[in-house]
């Protein structure tokens, strides 16, 4: 064993899929492409990416780590590709707290035509997992190895499958002929609150953690005829007849019976050097809370004079790496050096010696970056963006080549609400998302305070790279007037209802959040009266939206701009609607077409006054989280107002109709009658 960096490691047991392949050329052996299956680039990223695990027909797999990405880009002459987001590569860097971070795509190449064969080398690594397998005939439990694997046609990876070579089903008559019987995963594991996953260690469940009394090697079975009910299966050793049910591993009562936690990360094939001082939880492979992605993104707007020397000078760093303080005396040198790299043909000396300068610059110290990642506000990422879209665009339609931003503004319909103030067809937009973690047991923001629980992508301490994707599609932004939004945010914030809301996050805060939550004021991560105003408005309009657009509604999303003033930044009350695809043409153009302003006037109009209603009212109207209630939601439900995780990025919290609209006993709406 090898200790790589930061976990305890066997390179012998590295995830090669190539390498395996190669294997069995050398043996002349014939072997399918080592594919099992495939995904979008949305899809690995969210819900697929690296320590995630993947339904495929007939088992499970988990994608692995970075490291094992970079042996497939190894076996390229060529570099990988990069994608161009300076500003988001730059917050990145910061959080993984390495100063080299590239942001890559996913290892893919498009094919010619179906049968051709350029980009078979490209693909993600995945390893089984778990790795504990029951036959679906006889109810066998038992480890990989025991399974045969079939995977023999080329072109249809969802026949690949493990199966039981001997089974001779439940009844056990060894009379009867064996057959082949398909094996599925074995669905329990144990997971811990910082991101550690493990197998269940079944065989030392059914002996109540000591060895079998008859057998080295126990035969285990796993009997389950009550699928779909929770922890229902029982554990039967057939070589001592020992039993044990699942249900006992379930709640509070059995976290006591449960093993500590190894610190293990499969994704890595690595454990934790010291070990872990969590216990562990029980937890089924197909759980929602199994795997949170920890993301951040960015819509890409025209890059300042500023952004776009510190980008030169970070790509004649990345570049020279070592050569740079040798050669930053001699221009004509690093002239020559940079040549096919970096263009900077256009440069002069004067021009070149400044960036070299700042690429020379000395990197920040681990005490700096622990300040910028402390004080660090997810809304600096949005700020560019909504001082960006704050200018009238140059003429009737403006085109930005280099980010690939198209905005068109558009006239306000005399009937349109007087609230919004400016409208923006968004015609062509490119977003870039990158992964930079992910969490178990509990989302992203809710254990923020505790860096700890970030579960790596690497084991590299200072990763390289990250993965990355890029969608491109259309939207419409709508700019409210902000002298009224501050108005009214400060009659909210001395009513009633805001106090409700305000105790409710604190409960919330204190009972959901990690162990630290103690040192933080939930006050800090309670979003302003304006952020729900905002929130619940882009609801409504992309149920609206949706019925006309051509686009479901879990195809559109939003992207928020509210917050009040604070030191370096102006406040904020907008919001974009806009829907992205992964795909290099882009979106159809459905969604901007109804930025036209009648229109458009036709949408809020009919938005606002679906609001005023809910089949669930009066529930519904009079919602008010009350003690010991601790929702972060007042008069919203799934009839009016809440919309698919797809398309909301605060997981349906922080809404409220009651801010948008008047409703009965509530005179707070922003949108107030007109008349």
């Amino acid at each position: 064993m090898t200790d790589v960096t930061r976990f305890v490691y066997d390179a012998a047991t590295a995830v090669d899929p190539l390498g395996d392949l190669e294997k069995e050329a050398e043996k002349a052996a014939k072997h399918n492409r080592a594919k099992v299956g495939s995904g979008r680039p949305s899809s690995l990223l969210y819900t697929y990416g690296p320590g995630s695990i993947m339904d495929l027909p007939q088992f499970t797999i988990m994608s692995t780590g970075l490291d094992d990405w970079d042996r497939i880009w190894r076996r390229r002459d060529s570099l990988p590709p990069q994608i161009h987001a300076p500003r988001l590569r730059d917050v990145v860097r910061m959080l993984l707290r390495s100063p080299d971070v590239q942001l890559r795509p996913h290892p893919w190449q498009p094919k010619r035509i179906s049968l051709s064969t350029e980009g078979n080398d490209l693909g993600v690594p995945a390893r089984v997992f778990p790795q504990w397998l029951r036959c679906t005939g006889c109810d066998m439990l038992g480890m990989l190895s025991q399974f045969d694997y079939r995977n023999t046609h080329p072109f249809r990876t969802d026949l690949a499958c493990f199966e039981h070579a001997k089974c001779t089903g439940r009844s056990g008559n060894r009379a009867r002929k064996p057959a082949r019987r398909t094996a599925v995963p074995a669905r329990y594991l144990l997971a811990c609150v910082d991101g550690h996953l493990d197998e269940f260690p079944y065989d030392q469940w059914v002996h109540h953690g000591k060895p079998c009394a008859q057998a080295q090697f126990p035969a285990l079975k796993m009997v389950d005829r009550t699928a779909g009910k929770g922890a229902s299966a029982v554990i039967h050793c057939a070589s001592c007849n020992m039993r044990r049910p699942m249900n006992e591993a379930q709640g509070e009562a059995g976290k006591s019976k449960l093993p500590d936690c190894r610190g293990r990360h499969p994704h890595l094939d690595a454990f934790e050097p010291k070990g872990c001082r969590n216990k562990t939880r029980l937890i089924l492979v197909g759980a929602s809370n199994l795997w949170f992605p920890a993301t951040q993104s960015i819509i890409v707007m025209p890059e300042s004079q500023q952004e776009r020397a510190s980008d030169l000078a970070d790509r004649i760093r990345t570049s020279l790496g070592d050569k740079l303080a040798k050669y930053r005396e001699n221009l004509d040198i690093l002239r020559d050096l940079l040549e096919g790299k970096v263009d900077i043909t256009l440069l002069s000396d004067q021009e070149l010696e400044q960036a070299v300068t700042a690429a020379s610059a000395p990197p920040a110290t681990e005490e700096e970056q622990e300040e910028q990642i402390r004080t660090w506000d997810p809304v600096d990422l949005l700020v560019p963006e909504w001082r960006y879209l704050l200018k009238d665009p140059l003429g009737t339609r403006h085109e930005d080549e280099a980010s690939g931003l198209t905005l068109s503004k558009r006239a306000r319909d005399p009937a349109l609400r007087p609230e919004i103030t400016r409208v923006l067809a968004v015609e062509r937009l490119r977003k870039v998302n990158a992964l930079v973690g992910f969490t178990r047991i509990d989302d992203m923001d809710r254990v923020g305070d505790l860096p700890r629980r970030l579960a790596p992508l690497t084991r590299a301490a200072r990763p390289t790279w990250t993965v990355a994707t890029e969608d491109r599609g259309e939207g419409i932004f709508l700019q409210l007037d902000e002298e009224r939004v501050a108005a009214w945010e400060n009659r909210v914030l001395a009513t009633d209802l805001w106090q409700a809301h305000r105790k409710a996050h604190q409960r919330n805060f204190n009972r959901r959040f990690s162990d630290t939550a103690a040192s933080v004021d939930p006050d800090t991560r309670l979003r302003f009266p304006r952020y729900w105003l905002v929130h619940t408005f882009a609801h409504v309009l992309i149920r609206e939206l949706a019925m006309t657009c051509g686009y479901s509604a879990a195809s559109l999303s939003e992207r928020l701009y509210a917050w009040p003033e604070a030191e370096g930044r102006e406040p904020a009350a907008g919001l974009l609607i806009c829907t992205t695809a992964s795909d290099s043409d882009g979106t159809l153009g459905g969604l901007v077409q109804l930025s036209e302003p009648a229109r458009l006037q036709r949408v809020v109009s009919n938005a606002l006054d679906k609001a005023t209603r809910c089949s669930s009212d009066p529930i519904c109207a009079m919602r008010t989280p009350q003690d010991p209630e601790d929702f972060l939601h007042g008069a919203a439900c799934h009839c009016c107002v809440m919309a698919s995780e797809t398309s909301c990025e605060r997981a349906n919290r922080f809404l409220d109709r009651r801010f948008l609209v008047d409703l009965p006993g509530s005179d707070l709406g922003f949108f107030s009658p007109l008349g």
